[in-house]
């Protein structure tokens, strides 16, 4: 799953929790699968984050330097 549908399917979990037209176990079940979705968006984010580069203009010259 891609990370725009990782969000998409988030995004629906929450319209369904805030419905109240489920009940305890559903929301329970739904609630774990945006947890684990929520880690998986954020491994994501982070291993993206680890290949941006910022280039920068250092006496004249572009340099690549990771982001911090």
């Amino acid at each position: 799953m891609t990370f725009e549908e990782q969000v998409k399917r988030l995004e629906e979990i929450l319209m369904i929790m805030e419905s109240g037209k489920v009940g305890l176990e559903e929301i329970s079940k739904l609630f774990s699968e945006g947890v684990e979705l929520c880690k998986n968006c954020f491994s994501q984010l982070n291993d993206a984050k680890g290949k941006i580069t910022i280039l920068r203009e250092e006496l004249g010259k572009l340099i690549e330097k990771p982001l911090e």
